[in-house]
């Protein structure tokens, strides 16, 4: 079994999506880390806002073959990829880690490189995975966020907790 973490986005009827999406993860996994939910602005579009998370969880899918299963999620979700940077996203499923596994494995590169860059990527992923260290960095996703404090200041960075409940679970709560 290899503890994998993902990033969830999505900002075409979040809520729903996001949901949808844990549902289908919990059917397949059964035991889910969850992070808080976090409203962010979208990179390319301001204006435009995600509800983002991070989920981890255990396998024993070989690496094609999740990211495979995640692909398929995104599709039951009518994930649109005909455009580079489409305003509309149902749902994004980033793998963040598989394991310790570091490289470029068939066109996915691990770790993912945005949870050095991306404060609703490396804040959720401290809240699930924080004492887990990074596989090429070595030092812990908690660690990493400390260091990278800065980051959730910049413009566009910013991250605002929101009210998220999930089959009666209380994911997070807004300030």
């Amino acid at each position: 079994m290899v503890w994998v973490t993902l990033s969830l986005g999505s900002n075409t009827r979040p809520y729903e999506n996001i949901c949808s999406c844990l549902d289908m993860l919990l059917l397949q996994f059964n035991d889910l880390a969850l992070s808080s939910v976090y409203e962010s602005v979208a990179d390319q579009h301001p204006g435009i806002c995600y509800l983002n998370m991070a989920a981890g969880f255990e396998t024993d899918l070989p690496l094609p073959a999740l990211v495979s299963l995640l692909k398929q999620i995104e599709d039951k979700h009518r994930r649109n990829r005909t455009t580079e940077r489409s305003t509309e996203v149902t749902l994004d499923l980033d793998l963040l880690t598989y394991g310790d596994k570091a490289g470029a494995f068939n066109g996915v590169v691990l770790p993912h490189p945005d949870i050095m860059a991306k404060a609703y990527v490396l804040k959720p992923l401290m809240q699930i995975a924080g004492k887990k260290r990074h596989p090429v960095l070595k030092k812990s996703f908690n660690e990493i966020g400390k260091e990278q404090h800065a980051l959730f200041a910049q413009p566009g960075q910013q991250l605002k907790p929101v009210t998220f409940e999930w089959h009666g679970r209380l994911l997070s709560k807004a300030n």
